[in-house]
């Protein structure tokens, strides 16, 4: 998916359906001449519904329609016949779509099943006939309910995606490399930071015919959580992932202190996000030699045992990952089959 087709946020203006009028009508015919009330109700406006598509993955399909308008319901009709109610608009959206209200930024509700259905904005209900308000004092009500208004009103989705492993690292961390090796995603790759604006998704093929989703998350940085560079904007998918692969490149300064780093930011994002699995696996393991990859597994080895501490990060979680740290090349693929068996154990 190309990065202008993707989209997981859009501000939409929706109108639902205003109920009909019920109906003040009292029955004529040949045998009668001056019958009782018989005004039938107004139909119900039409609904917004938002409804749950797996085939999705964005919400492109819905930047450029900014309005949402739901059909009226009909006025009720002689001889207690209903109006017709308007017709429902029904929005198909990728699983992991949050409805929002614009003005308070609360959280309605989450599609998160195929087919799920929820009413987004409701319409207004119809108004009763003057048949409903007769009574042994008034036989002959010449009154009905209006319908109730529709709604309109400004709301918010975004899309948190769903997967198994969500990558998270520093921009050129070879988390888009990765994705390439493993599954048959083809994300863009480049030798600069940011090269991946959104995120890409990619089945994972595992022993036994057994699978499981991947998410290349873009590259944060320090400071993401308070909104510096593009990690901000993709944090949230973040939150979706069951288990986190924290990818540090081999020739980074300090591996340990980069996978702290990334922590910390996302537990200042949401606190949360520590509470799911964690895996550190050290990137670009081709540019070592084997006497260097000793050295940096054992130095790594200790320095991870160091910030396990409560006392390192003056909070009382544990920062250690999941098994330690992983060492693997995306280029010759050495470590790989590790790696997926430990997700694959983490995750079940």
């Amino acid at each position: 998916m190309s990065e202008k087709n993707f989209v997981d946020y859009v501000k939409i203006c929706c109108r639902s359906g205003k109920g009909g009028a019920g109906s003040v009508h009292f029955l004529r015919s040949k045998l009668t001449a001056k019958g009782g009330p018989d005004g039938g109700d107004g139909g119900r406006g039409g609904h917004i519904i938002l409804r749950g598509n797996k085939q999705l993955w964005t919400l492109l399909h819905l930047k450029y329609r900014k309005h949402i308008i739901a059909e009226d319901g009909e006025k009720g009709s002689r001889q207690k016949m209903s109006g017709a109610g308007g017709k429902d608009i029904i929005l198909e959206v990728p699983l992991g779509t949050i409805a929002k209200d614009v003005e308070t930024d609360t959280v309605e509700f989450e599609i998160t099943q195929d087919s799920e259905e929820r009413v987004f904005v409701a319409g207004g209900r119809g108004g009763c006939g003057n048949e409903h308000f007769k009574n042994a004092v008034n036989q002959t009500p010449r009154y009905a309910q209006p319908g109730e208004p529709g709604i309109m009103v400004w709301k918010n989705l975004e899309l948190k995606i769903l997967a198994d492993v969500g990558l998270v690292g520093f921009p050129n961390a070879g988390k888009s490399t990765l994705l390439s090796v493993v599954s048959a995603a083809k994300p863009e790759i480049a030798d600069y930071p940011f090269t991946t604006l959104v995120p890409n998704l990619g089945i994972v093929k595992y022993r036994n015919d057994q699978s499981f989703i991947m998410a290349d998350i873009p590259g944060i940085i320090e400071g993401a959580s308070q909104g510096r560079g593009l990690g901000l904007r993709f944090l949230r998918h973040i939150e979706r992932n069951s288990v986190l692969l924290f990818l540090v490149p081999a020739d980074s300064n300090d591996v340990v202190n980069e996978y702290k780093i990334l922590v910390n930011e996302l537990r200042q994002f949401n606190p949360e996000l520590l509470d799911k699995k964690r895996i550190l696996a050290i990137s670009k393991c081709d540019m070592l030699d084997a006497e260097l990859e000793k050295e940096l597994r054992k130095e790594v080895k200790k320095q991870l045992a160091k910030i396990s501490s409560p006392l390192d990060f003056k909070s009382p979680v544990d920062f250690e990952p999941s098994g330690g740290a992983i060492f693997f090349s995306s280029h010759t693929t050495k470590g790989i089959a590790e790696l997926k068996d430990e997700l694959w154990k983490v995750m079940n």
